[in-house]
């Protein structure tokens, strides 16, 4: 028997079938990564969703009559930043099979197909990752990207349905009196709702100057 040959029942692997195989399990892994990246997507839209119907509900209702209590829109305020924590929380799981599906795109099928790549670790970064899980973006990140993104629009219609609501809604009473909420004067409620919204503008204008990846900044 020659030296180059090898013993009988030893199995020769071929360079063919490791690049074969390698082929299967990366399109494999993209496919999977893709399923969950759109599956977090879909549960980000069903958080928004319900919080534009229940700011829908509530502006219909307290519209409906004038003895509708006013506060019923603060109550939705409050809501709409329950909504925005859980989606905040949703996003930071989004943002990890995201990341994943942007390496491999930038990565092994821009090589591919344009024959060059501008992430040429990208091998390593996913072994990393898959290695040691993490998030990418921290909770405030993630809470500031959806506030710009969705809930900002949605606090700041329900700013200016409250305020017409205690004013012009009601143009024979006073606001101090519409604004009143039981024994809480209307002066307390309005600054209470006042400080409420400039931490909330102050945090989208000050996470805007940052630099942070979205889908199609690159």
């Amino acid at each position: 028997m020659a030296d180059d040959e090898p013993p009988d029942g030893d199995h020769v692997v071929q360079i063919d079938d490791v690049i074969a195989e390698y082929d299967g399990l990366t399109g494999e892994f993209y496919r999977g990564e893709i399923d969950r990246t759109s599956t977090w997507r879909a549960r980000l839209d069903q958080t928004t969703n319900w919080a534009v119907v229940v700011v829908a509900a509530i502006l219909t209702w307290a519209f409906t009559s004038a003895n509708n209590p006013h506060f019923v829109i603060l109550i939705g305020m409050f809501g709409v930043s329950a909504f925005l924590v859980m989606e905040a929380t949703r996003y930071r799981e989004y943002d990890v099979w995201r990341n994943r599906v942007r390496l491999l795109q930038a990565g092994l099928y821009a090589e591919l197909f344009a024959g060059k790549t501008d992430t040429p670790d990208w091998r390593d970064r996913i072994g990393e990752q898959l290695l040691q899980p993490e998030f990418n973006i921290t909770f405030q990140e993630a809470l500031t990207h959806r506030l710009r993104r969705s809930y900002l629009a949605l606090l700041l219609l329900l700013l200016a349905a409250w305020f017409a609501r205690i004013t012009v809604f009601l143009p024979d009473q006073d606001w101090r009196q519409t604004a009143s909420i039981f024994i809480v004067p209307g002066e307390l409620v309005v600054v209470v709702v006042a400080a409420f919204y400039a931490v909330v503008i102050a945090l989208a204008a000050y996470s805007a100057r940052g630099e942070r990846v979205r889908e199609f900044q690159e």
